[in-house]
C-alpha cells in the first residue's frame, strides 16, 4: 500500500467529531461542547467563532500531557429534534 494512502487511512480512523453549540448573542456569537466542559469562545462573527472553537478544540485536545494521560474527551453528545404541533 502506497504510504500516502495509509496515512489518510489512519487519520481518518483517528477523527473524532464533536458536537458544537452555537449560540447568538446581542454582542456576536458564541461556540461551546458539551463534551469538552469549560471550553468555549466568543466572537463577532459566526464565521469568526467556528474559526476559533476550532483552534480552541485542537489545543485542547492535541496539547502537551504527561505520559499516558489523556484529555478525557470521548465525544458522547447527540442532539435531535422534538416536534411540537403548534395548533393543540
Amino acid at each position: 500500500m502506497p504510504p500516502g494512502k495509509l496515512n489518510n487511512m489512519l487519520a481518518r480512523m483517528t477523527e473524532m467529531k464533536y458536537l458544537v453549540i452555537y449560540e447568538k448573542l446581542a454582542t456576536g456569537w458564541a461556540a461551546y461542547s458539551p463534551d469538552l466542559p469549560g471550553l468555549g469562545a466568543e466572537g463577532t462573527t459566526l464565521d469568526e467563532v467556528k474559526e476559533l472553537i476550532h483552534e480552541t478544540m485542537e489545543l485542547f485536545l492535541k496539547g502537551p500531557r504527561k505520559k499516558g494521560a489523556s484529555s478525557g474527551a470521548t465525544p458522547s453528545t447527540t442532539t435531535g429534534y422534538v416536534k411540537i404541533d403548534a395548533h393543540a
